[in-house]
């Protein structure tokens, strides 16, 4: 098992690193601004999913061939880059059509609900700050003496993953806040959906464009 020790330093190093915004984070806002609550937490929830992947690709041995193979890790990153740019293509395509959707009363999600959580789970699986983080950082807290190790990384894999999806929620939620002042105005809606078409091109662009080079 994890000792408390290594439990809580593994959180206080997440906690550092997911404070500060990344892909993910700015995924969340931009969809919370262009669609609105239901689809920021929707998104939230497909990039924790997402995010738990990596944590189960370390574990099982896959992380570090990401990790230390440059073409592949370049491979990864750019299938996330070129999926932000095409979401981001659509969301400036569709501006136009921007309203505020009726709620539905059933609770039960709908196609488009479950779309959303895949388009967050394809992000949060190729995000090149959780790829190194989960590859490089992780296992640098697991106990190799108490054995278990792929149990011992799943374990503290959780943690990170509900911080993020504590914070996210709390982007998202605030991010689809603002979105009903801009829902008064047909013309700010759009304005809002054509912003956020941009900023996800951007942050594809950005996150090809950044990261390992070797």
């Amino acid at each position: 098992m994890v000792s408390t020790d290594r439990l809580l330093a593994f959180a206080a190093m997440s906690l550092l690193v997911i404070v500060i915004p990344g892909p993910s984070v700015l995924f969340v806002i931009g969809r919370a601004l262009a669609h609105g609550r239901r689809t920021a937490l929707a998104t939230v929830l497909g990039n924790v999913l997402g995010s738990y992947l990596l944590v189960a690709a370390v574990a099982l041995g896959l992380g570090s061939l990401v990790e230390q193979s440059a073409a592949v890790f370049l491979a990864v990153k750019l299938a996330g880059a070129a999926y932000l740019v095409f979401l981001g293509v659509q969301a400036f395509r569709h501006r136009k059509d921007m309203k505020m959707g009726a709620v539905d009363k059933s609770g039960q999600l709908a196609r488009g609900d479950l779309r959303t959580i895949a388009d967050g789970i394809l992000v949060g699986v190729t995000n090149p700050k959780g790829i190194v983080f989960f590859a490089a950082v992780l296992p640098q807290f697991v106990d190799h003496a108490a054995g278990g190790l792929p149990a011992q990384m799943l374990i503290l894999g959780l943690v990170p993953i509900c911080i993020g999806l504590i914070t996210d929620t709390v982007w998202g939620l605030t991010a689809s806040a603002a979105r009903h002042w801009f829902a008064r105005s047909e013309r700010r809606l759009s304005m809002i959906g054509g912003a956020s078409g941009f900023a996800m091109i951007g942050l594809g662009v950005t996150v090809a464009a950044t990261g390992r080079a070797d």
